[in-house]
């Protein structure tokens, strides 16, 4: 079946994770070589493709160290997902996303069962207080394509990214990403050619707990 791993597999998978979690990033083919006892690369490569086929990772072909546990990988080894620390976004004016290369986080329970590619953020700005996300918090972000009027979304426009409930209906100003904060000094954001949709705002981590965004 294509879900049952070996137990070199799951080794390897392990390996990985571990890696991850202490540095920050997966382990090179050396280190993966190093710690499995095995002399070739091929051997390593055969491992990670079925893995991959499983979906157990995912591989990223244009970074020797671009792989990444799915969920279905932490479900078989018994561990807590780890989310990336991207940096800071905008609840206020957009800003680029400062990507901060190295941190992993551990996900508790009470957000470990979301699945898909998840990533956290820290929130600068208060256009979002309304709605429980504050200046200072981290959230819970999950990429994706599909999206409905009134979920909590990150934004990437031509300013740069910002959280923002997402809006679109059938009059002006039909779609566009709304503050949820009623100082007048928060605006909504129209729709352009250049705007786009990163992900779904999922949860707020706030005075060291996790709560759905809604």
């Amino acid at each position: 079946m294509k879900n049952i791993i070996t137990k070199r597999q799951k080794e390897l998978l392990g390996i990985i994770y571990q890696y991850i979690k202490d540095s920050g990033f997966p382990p090179t083919f050396e280190e993966m070589r190093e710690s499995l006892g095995v002399s070739s690369n091929q051997s390593i490569i055969d491992l990670l493709e079925k893995l991959k086929n499983k979906g157990f990772i995912k591989k990223s072909e244009s970074s020797a160290r671009g792989i990444t546990i799915l969920p279905a990988g932490y479900e078989v080894l018994g561990n807590p997902p780890l989310a990336p620390f991207l940096g800071a976004t905008a609840a206020g004016a957009p800003l680029e996303i400062i990507e901060t290369i190295g941190e992993w986080q551990s996900l508790s329970g009470e957000v470990a069962q979301f699945s898909g590619e998840i990533f956290l953020l820290k929130i600068q700005g208060e256009s979002m207080i309304n709605v429980g996300i504050n200046d200072g918090d981290i959230v819970l972000v999950r990429k994706q394509d599909e999206f409905i009027s009134g979920d909590i979304v990150l934004a990437q426009t031509s300013e740069g990214s910002t959280v923002k409930r997402f809006i679109s209906q059938d009059k002006p100003p039909y779609i566009y990403l709304k503050p949820e904060n009623p100082n007048p000094q928060y605006k909504n954001i129209l729709f352009t050619d250049e705007t786009r949709l990163i992900g779904k705002v999922l949860s707020v981590l706030n005075k060291n707990n996790w709560r759905a965004v809604k």
